[in-house]
This record gives structure tokens, C-alpha cells and sequence, in this order.
């Protein structure tokens, strides 16, 4: 086993330096082994380190493996794109989402499966939670924000159910079918549910 800071001139990694090796560390190792083979043993040999290391950040594997997937998530964020209009807006950002979120979805699902959470601590629905990091949402999403300021929208009359109704229909999708949303489908959302609904409460 590698020592952290052992090695042939090698440099000593401290604070959010190491830690983020730790978990790009786990990450990686979810990805090309899966769940059921890692270890915290694994996870060390790859980040060149040793358990100790890692146990004196993480109790278990899940915590570790949890962190990992919570540093991919926040170190990979999904484009805003300003189109210039809610529709195109929305368009392209569920299309982003989908596609940055795809894969993301397949391997947090495959560990779930295989037996995350056991270790955690946290039900089901924290773990899910967590993983989406609905916490770091801001209060109005970016886009719809300039779609109020441009007269599209307005943020007062309509529901915030009607709001995230785009983002957890995508969210919905992945989760069900480990696969970005098709375009159809994405368009279908936009058009045949969201913007009847905003055209609806802006008349009110």
C-alpha cells in the first residue's frame, strides 16, 4: 500500500488538494469496477494513498462513495444556455440536463442497487436528495429569471409546481430509463405541458 506523501520525491497533497483526489479516486473506481467491487482499499491504491486516509474522512464506503458521486455532480455542472427566449431556454437546457445527467444517473442507480445506502444513514429519499443537490438550487432558476425580465413569464402568478415541472419530468426519465430524454420528448414537455401552463397563469 502507498503512503500518502511516500514515494520517490513525490509531492504531499493536504486539505481540498487530497480530498478531491479521494473522491475523483472513488469516482473513477465506481465507474470501472462497480459498486460491488470497490473498496476502501481499491480507492486507495488508485489515489496512491493509504486506508487510513480515506477512514479518517469516511466511516465506510457508502459516505465515500456518496462524496464521490456529490464531487462528480458539483465538479461537472450543466450548461445554462441563453437562447434569447423561454422556449429555446428550455429547450436547450433539459437537452443539456439530460445529456450531462445520463450517465451520472446509470452509475448512482447501478451502486443503489447494488447496495448504497446501508451505510449512509439516510433514507432513500436524502440519499436521492442529496445526489441531486436540491440544496444549491437557487431561489429562481437562471432562465426563468430572464424570461420574467423579458415579459414571458411572470414569477408571481405561477406555481413553483409549474416551474420545476419541466426539470422533474427529465429527472423522472433518467431515473426511469437510464438514458437522456429524446428530443420528441423533450419538445413534447416544453410545448404540450409547460407553456400551456405558463400561458395559463400569465392571463390570470
Amino acid at each position: 500500500m502507498v503512503t500518502e506523501g511516500a514515494g520517490s520525491g513525490r509531492r504531499r497533497r493536504h486539505g481540498q488538494e487530497l480530498e478531491a483526489a479521494l473522491v475523483t479516486a472513488g469516482w473513477d473506481e465506481l465507474v470501472e469496477a462497480g459498486y460491488a467491487r470497490l473498496t476502501m482499499e481499491s480507492v486507495a491504491v488508485r489515489a496512491r494513498t493509504s486506508e487510513a486516509v480515506l477512514y479518517r474522512r469516511w466511516p465506510n464506503k457508502d459516505q465515500l462513495v456518496l462524496a464521490a458521486l456529490e464531487h462528480h455532480r458539483d465538479t461537472h455542472p450543466v450548461a445554462d444556455p441563453d437562447t434569447g427566449t423561454l422556449r429555446g431556454d428550455l429547450l436547450a437546457q433539459l437537452t443539456a440536463v439530460g445529456e450531462a445527467l445520463a450517465g451520472f444517473f446509470a452509475i448512482a442507480a447501478a451502486a443503489a442497487f447494488s447496495g448504497l445506502l446501508a451505510g449512509t444513514g439516510l433514507t432513500p429519499a436524502q440519499v436521492r436528495d442529496q445526489l441531486m443537490g436540491h440544496h444549491q438550487l437557487p431561489p429562481v432558476r437562471p432562465l426563468y429569471q430572464r424570461a420574467h425580465d423579458r415579459g414571458e413569464i411572470s414569477l408571481q402568478r405561477t406555481p413553483a409546481a409549474v416551474l420545476d415541472l419541466p426539470f422533474d419530468l427529465v429527472r423522472h426519465d433518467l431515473l426511469m430509463n437510464l438514458e437522456a430524454p429524446s428530443a420528441a420528448r423533450i419538445g413534447a414537455i416544453v410545448d404540450d405541458l409547460f407553456l400551456p401552463l405558463v400561458h395559463l397563469h400569465r392571463g390570470r
